[in-house]
């Protein structure tokens, strides 16, 4: 995983506050069709959520927009190939 990668979690507000990896930027599933311009600046941004199922809904509709980006699955996966490339 690439250091220079944004990191988007789209879980709540709240799931992103009781834990998350360093560096990320929340951007809640509800949130994501209002902040397309924000992450179509972003060079193929990794998407996360508790499990990969609301990142990959993210990654559908972002793609479906031309944004090339990745479904990293759940963040604590994200989290672990994160801090093995530390």
């Amino acid at each position: 995983m690439s250091d220079n990668r944004v990191i988007i979690d789209v879980r709540s507000e709240m799931e992103f506050m009781g834990g998350n990896v360093a560096g990320s930027i929340n951007i809640p599933l509800q949130e994501v069709p209002n902040r397309i311009d924000e992450i179509k600046a972003m060079e193929n941004p990794i998407l996360c959520c508790a499990s990969g199922n609301r990142s990959g809904q993210a990654v559908q509709f972002l793609k479906s927009h031309g944004i090339e980006c990745e479904n990293g699955g759940g963040w604590m996966e994200v989290n672990y190939k994160v801090a093995q490339n530390a």
